[in-house]
């Protein structure tokens, strides 16, 4: 039985895939200077940087009182909800109330 008969385009389900299959993705920095010429959706960027600017700030002080780490989880899961379609402060006001004692 010829194993990619079952699925469509001719492809099994465990086939198998290699790093050269994907030459967006570079394999090291030193490759990814030929490859990259030019930014990837530069219109989203000064949006993307303006969106997340009070959410870097709210970070940056929250690691002063806490920890980096905890910082970077409260603004993770911040950009995470907000990924999800929540607004930003109802984002902020979800991930503050998981804390109990400045921890998670």
């Amino acid at each position: 039985m010829n194993p990619y008969r079952q699925y469509p385009y001719g492809m099994s389900y465990n086939q198998p895939q290699f790093a050269d299959d994907f030459p967006q993705y570079p394999k090291s920095e030193i490759w990814a200077q030929p490859l990259v010429k030019q930014p990837i959706y530069p219109h989203l960027k000064s949006e993307v940087l303006k969106k997340i600017s009070p959410f870097v700030h709210y970070g940056m002080e929250e690691a002063k009182d806490t920890s980096y780490k905890h910082a970077l989880q409260e603004v993770a899961a911040m950009a995470y909800l907000m990924g999800k379609g929540m607004d930003p402060h109802t984002a902020y006001l979800t991930v503050e109330s998981w804390e109990i004692n400045e921890m998670f």
